[in-house]
């Protein structure tokens, strides 16, 4: 019996995740994936070391057993569990627009984003080579303009988020903040941020909510997000800070912050600039926004290298950090 297809480098985190959530056992996880696959016309014998390895040892399943071991997770959290929420999804489906979507829907603008952050670790925040393209901004962008909030609601899926889950994440926003501020980018931090995305904001993003608790956690995960593009941006990882961007404004978008995608809006205005777009960089930061310009978005469009009307130049980055 073939156990695996083939070996991931490091530990299954996001099915670690996912097993915790769902609070099964080990034994009786295999014989339900058994019974699946046998339905399927697929004979298998999973054990409890089965699902340790997976996890563990990052190991993945022949198909068809990731989607229906995707399909056991869905049916006991009440909530869509994907292939890439459990880590299984083939690199070949890795796609280049991957991060960069700004979905309409706020259920499939958190998956799209959990799944992002679920491909990051500390070595490709560092070394990541994803290109960046100012084109990718004008769907985002567009799209924030023309309705700049999604309609709130309550969610009903994992664990229940509280008000102290909100003040955690808020508390690791000012810290990074603090950092960022002291010692620029590429500082420890920037890994930490990420983990936090990762691993606590996302679960969160598929927890149960009020319309309210929902509103603050989506507010302070477009932060997080912003926080961690920049910093990337400032290491020169250009490509993971747009992706960062684009989540952020979608996490602003769905929880109805405008002073939060404003300035999000403004950031990616000063990394367009910076990469020598100036006119694109322009229509961000001083487009239709004009009536809903925030303090943090008039100081930064107060900067004396912010482009105006005249001969183009490429600003120093040192001089367009955003203001904390």
């Amino acid at each position: 019996m073939t156990q695996a297809g083939r070996r991931h480098r490091l530990p299954n985190d996001a099915l670690a995740r996912v097993f915790e959530e769902s609070r099964a056992s080990k034994n009786s996880l295999a014989p339900s994936l058994n019974r699946l696959c046998e339905q399927a016309g697929q004979s298998r014998s999973y054990t409890n070391t089965s699902l340790s390895n997976w996890i563990a040892r990052g190991m993945v399943p022949e198909a068809p057993a990731p989607a229906l071991l995707a399909r056991l997770f869905t049916e006991r959290l009440g909530r869509r569990v994907s292939l890439a929420d459990i880590g299984m999804t083939a690199p070949a489906a890795a796609h280049a627009d991957t991060g960069l979507t700004f979905p309409r829907d706020t259920g499939d603008a958190v998956r799209a984003a959990t799944e992002y952050w679920s491909t990051l670790n500390r070595r490709t925040l560092v070394t990541g080579s994803a290109g960046f393209a100012v084109s990718a901004f004008t769907t985002p962008t567009i799209r924030w303009l023309s309705e700049p909030a999604d309609r709130h609601r309550s969610e009903h899926g994992g664990r229940r988020v509280g008000q102290g889950d909100i003040d955690e994440l808020r508390e690791t926003a000012e810290e990074a903040r603090r950092w960022d501020a002291k010692y620029g980018g590429g500082n420890w931090k920037l890994s930490s941020t990420n983990d936090c995305l990762d691993r606590r904001a996302s679960p969160l993003l598929h927890g149960s909510y009020t319309e309210d608790v929902g509103r603050q956690l989506f507010a302070v995960t477009a932060e997080l997000a912003r926080l961690v593009g920049w910093s990337a941006f400032d290491m020169g990882r250009h490509g993971v800070a747009q992706r960062q961007f684009v989540q952020a404004l979608r996490m602003a978008k769905a929880g109805g912050d405008v002073e939060i995608g404003c300035y999000v809006l403004t950031t990616m205005a000063l990394a367009a600039l910076i990469k020598g777009a100036a006119t694109e960089a322009v229509d961000m930061a001083e487009g239709p926004t004009t009536g809903r310009r925030t303090s943090r978005r008039r100081a930064c469009c107060r900067s004396p290298s912010w482009p105006r009307p005249g001969p183009m130049r490429r600003p120093a980055t040192a001089r367009l950090r955003p203001v904390p």
